[in-house]
């Protein structure tokens, strides 16, 4: 049949093969060595699976789980052999994968009225590991879209109906573990016998399934306490269920019978109410707070949030001044810098801390300041006669990544701070085992706004993400508890929105760059999305932020 060139990107080395070679005997020919099992293989930057067949010339690479692209791999994989167990023990009962929470993903069993104690848990991770250590293979099969949906209907997985009826493609992937099937987002291990570690435990109503650190895939995830942000998931996902909204099927579905138009002025009344909410709080603590300190991640719509905000404030009496964080950076020679030697302009310590305690104490006692400027050209801050003074009924709002940090703020009393954590916390799942990762809706929106706002395409968005979000893990997240309010700045119907402006965007990643694959996997997940026209979205729109079109100056 003749022999195909495969470059192998793991040694650097060009090796021939017989055309039709699986991938998993070219891992047992070049003896592929890595600390962790081989799970899955990058071919041209795009992932495939062990058992897959090559047919013409590739660039290949092998990934295990401490490659992004990996850790959802086994997230995934585990999610089912999750699923199974359930089926297996209690057949009526489905298991919903809700949202991400705690480091792990928060579960829940419904259609049963199995109660989920401490001993059934057990019993459940117990039928896990029989799973695991059985080592049953996760097959893949390709048929007739048609045939999958009675399939799914048959198994009582009408979610997944809704889903593939709203896709419009001719064939659909359907995954078998024995005899349960299922669907997910994405490729699986090649067994069961992959999965080496895992955990599950009673939290709140239901369960947390707790999975491997990606750099330490020896160890679980730490189990860090979010009551807060449960509390915000569990309550906008009671609105999609209110709404009959609840995964992305019922959402196409709802275009379909042109509701959108509906759903978009809900969601916006909604965030709304949310806002003049959070103004009433702050009014109830008039006699005590100054500051409003306001932090959360890339692209959570911090900014537009603080106007709509600052507007239910004047409605209530207030007066609002900004203060911007940019303007007391130390001078460069004395920034921080990382583990590489370079700059580090996100840590806390690239801030002049005690100048900007001293202003806000100033302002806080009626003082007039002077307010530092920075330049960001020559490093240098400098000041130019720009005064400021508090005014009766006047708050200070100050919005920035550092704004939950006690640091931050050290000598300014708590009474005199209330605190808010924004961000884009996805109240739709694809489906039922299926959860929308809040980074990947954050994601999009970057994309969309650096393309139209600041010259950059998909490829460099991509590039930059993973520092962006080594940055939120370090300076963001570990502070977000600390809020008095938590707002969620997710839109339901912003995804079908963002997909018509991302996908030309996405499209031109060229194929011979690392980037490629995760533009492929997001291309694939806005592809579960009807589009929906901007058209009816308020210029005040948290989404306008990204889009455009908004009546706010940024």
């Amino acid at each position: 049949m003749g022999n195909i060139e495969i470059s192998c990107t793991n040694f650097n080395i060009t090796k021939e093969y017989p055309i039709g070679t699986f991938l998993h005997e070219i891992a047992e020919d070049l003896k592929i060595c890595s600390k962790y099992t081989i799970i899955g293989v990058l071919v041209n930057n795009k992932l495939k699976e062990l058992n897959y067949q090559v047919f013409r010339p590739k660039t290949i690479q092998f990934i295990d789980i401490s490659h992004p692209t990996g850790i959802r791999v086994y997230k995934r994989s585990l999610a089912f052999v999750l699923y199974k167990a359930i089926k297996d023990l209690f057949p009526t009962a489905t298991l919903n994968i809700e949202h991400p929470i705690s480091k792990g993903w928060y579960c829940e069993v419904t259609n049963s009225h199995l109660e989920l104690d401490n001993i059934t848990i057990e019993q459940i991770k117990n039928r896990m590991q029989e799973i695991i250590d059985q080592n049953i293979p996760f097959i893949r099969k390709e048929i007739y879209t048609n045939d999958a949906c009675q399939l799914f209907e048959d198994n009582g997985l009408t979610d997944k109906v809704e889903l593939f009826k709203t896709r419009n493609q001719l064939y659909s992937s359907v995954y078998y573990l024995q005899d349960t099937i299922n669907y997910f987002y994405g490729y699986l291990l090649p067994s069961t016998g992959y999965i080496t570690k895992f955990d599950i435990v009673k939290y709140f109503n239901g369960i947390l399934l707790r999975v491997p650190k990606q750099n330490k895939p020896d160890e679980l995830e730490d189990f860090v306490i979010q009551n807060k942000m449960f509390r915000i998931f569990r309550e906008h996902k009671k609105w999609c269920e209110i709404l009959d909204v609840p995964y992305v099927g019922s959402l196409n579905t709802a275009v379909v019978e042109k509701r959108a138009t509906d759903l978009i002025k809900i969601a916006e009344a909604l965030h709304e109410k949310k806002i003049a909410k959070v103004a009433d709080n702050i009014f109830k603590k008039r006699n005590e707070v100054k500051i409003i300190l306001i932090s959360g991640p890339s692209s959570s719509g911090k900014t537009t949030f603080s106007h709509r905000l600052s507007i239910q404030l004047k409605v209530l009496g207030f007066k609002t001044v900004q203060i911007s964080l940019d303007n007391y950076f130390v001078d460069r020679e004395n920034t921080p810098v990382d583990d590489n030697g370079e700059y580090d302009f996100e840590c806390i310590e690239a801030l002049d801390i005690e100048q900007f305690n001293k202003d806000l104490i100033d302002l806080m006692a009626g003082n007039e300041i002077e307010i530092p400027k920075f330049n960001f050209a020559t490093g240098k801050r400098f000041y130019d006669n720009t005064k400021l003074k508090l005014l009766k009924n006047n708050l200070i709002i100050v919005e920035g990544i550092h704004g939950l940090n006690p640091k931050l703020t050290h000598l300014i009393e708590e009474k005199h701070k209330y605190k808010i954590f924004v961000s884009a916390l996805t109240q739709l799942s694809i489906d039922k085992q299926n959860p929308i990762p809040t980074t990947d809706n954050r994601l999009i929106r970057r994309i969309v706004r650096d393309y139209r706002d600041r010259g950059y395409n998909a490829l460099d968005t991509l590039k930059r993400w993973e520092s962006v979000r080594k940055g939120e893990d370090k300076n963001i997240f570990p502070f977000q508890e600390n809020a008095d309010t938590m707002f969620n700045s997710a839109l339901l119907y912003e995804l079908g929105v963002l997909k018509t402006f991302a996908e030309p965007i996405l499209k031109v990643v060229p194929e011979n760059m690392p980037e490629y694959a995760e533009a492929v996997r997001l291309l694939k997940f806005i592809s579960y999305f009807l589009p929906i026209s901007e058209r009816e979205i308020p210029p005040t729109s948290i989404l306008r932020e990204f889009l455009g079109g908004s009546s706010f100056i940024y």
